[in-house]
């Protein structure tokens, strides 16, 4: 019999042994070195780590792009205190002109579950990207309504949406779209 096949044997007790005796262990009240901790995933968030979670979700999420006034043409420089409150400027197209409305004012209106159904569901006029708002987590969106509702109301309510053909007062964006094609205009491509 050869060195490895007779070690063999030896081995096996010798791991079962050890098996046995981190049972043991681990259920005397000793800590088990094999035990392997939860993932991050599985562990219980506090409310604080849910706001924070909201804080990176509407920074990331361009939320301030259009909500917060200032906010793109400082860099996103605005301190936190001014954020969500609405914005004076209008974008103005085919829709008519909308106006990203004040979220701190309007989650005070709101309860928790409301905000949800209300995000999940929600279809608005241009500017505002709601596919990527329905296409969040709950738990994302519900992270977004703990941290605006911890900003306090601030500010006043947006400018009321403006229907098509009315001139809105400025500031405003224009998007200004080609002319759709002639009737019967040739599809051939160019090169």
């Amino acid at each position: 019999m050869s060195n490895r096949a007779s070690a063999l044997p030896l081995l096996s007790c010798l791991l079962s042994s050890l098996l046995i005796l981190g049972g043991c262990q681990a259920r005397a009240g000793k800590p088990d070195a094999t035990a392997v901790p939860a993932p991050p995933s599985a562990r219980m968030e506090t409310a604080s780590d849910v706001v924070a979670r909201g804080e990176y979700l509407v920074r990331v999420g361009g939320c301030n792009d259009c909500h917060t006034a200032g906010y793109a043409e400082r860099q996103g420089e605005v301190p936190t205190a001014q954020w969500l409150a609405g914005s004076p400027l209008g974008y103005h197209g085919p829709w008519g002109t909308t106006y990203a409305s004040n979220l701190r004012l309007r989650m005070q209106e709101m309860s928790e579950a409301q905000w949800l159904a209300y995000s999940g569901n929600l279809r608005t006029r241009p500017i505002m990207p709601d596919f990527t708002l329905r296409a969040m987590s709950e738990a994302d969106r519900a992270a977004i309504y703990q941290f605006v509702r911890s900003l306090g109301p601030a500010g006043e309510a947006a400018p009321a949406y403006l229907p098509p053909g009315q001139t809105p007062p400025a500031p405003y964006f224009s998007l200004v779209l080609p002319e759709a094609p002639a009737q019967g205009a040739g599809t051939a491509s160019r090169n």
